[in-house]
């Protein structure tokens, strides 16, 4: 039911979520550059639609944000939070394009950490609070 005032919600990009966490010190360009990488290789390699983008951006000061022995100073921790039911091989791929990608703004491929989460559809809840199990979501998730 559509809530008052207000057009009926389309498909409203609930997954999957994506946070990048590194050290402070980044630029705007390279930040966003960044985010549209992870953004390019979702898209390319778990064929989410191009509007379904949920992502955000932690900085952290060099204080709070240790880093593992023979990392650099541009080291990163990608979680990316989805639906289950994408193979190994998307996974594998996934992981490549999105490494490949930091390799081109800057970021070394030891540098990235890339964390998968995976959720089955029933726990997640968007479109006035309707279980994903229970909406056409508009992709295949199987890929």
């Amino acid at each position: 039911m559509p809530l008052p005032n207000r057009a009926p919600l389309p498909y409203d990009g609930g997954m999957p979520l994506v946070r990048i966490e590194t050290r402070r010190g980044l630029t705007t360009e390279s930040k966003r550059k960044l985010m549209d990488a992870v953004h390019a290789a979702l898209v390319n390699k778990f064929k989410i639609p191009d509007h379904d983008r949920n992502q955000r951006f932690v900085e952290y000061a060099t204080e709070d944000f240790d880093l593992p022995q023979g990392r650099g100073e541009r080291y990163c921790i990608i979680e990316i939070t989805a639906f289950g039911g994408r193979s190994l091989d998307a996974k594998r791929a996934l992981y490549r394009d999105i490494v490949d990608r930091f390799a081109d703004v800057g970021i070394p491929r030891e540098d990235v950490l890339i964390l998968l989460q995976e959720q089955p559809s029933e726990n997640w809840a968007f479109r006035g609070g309707q279980a994903a199990c229970d909406l056409e979501l508009g992709f295949k998730v199987e890929v």
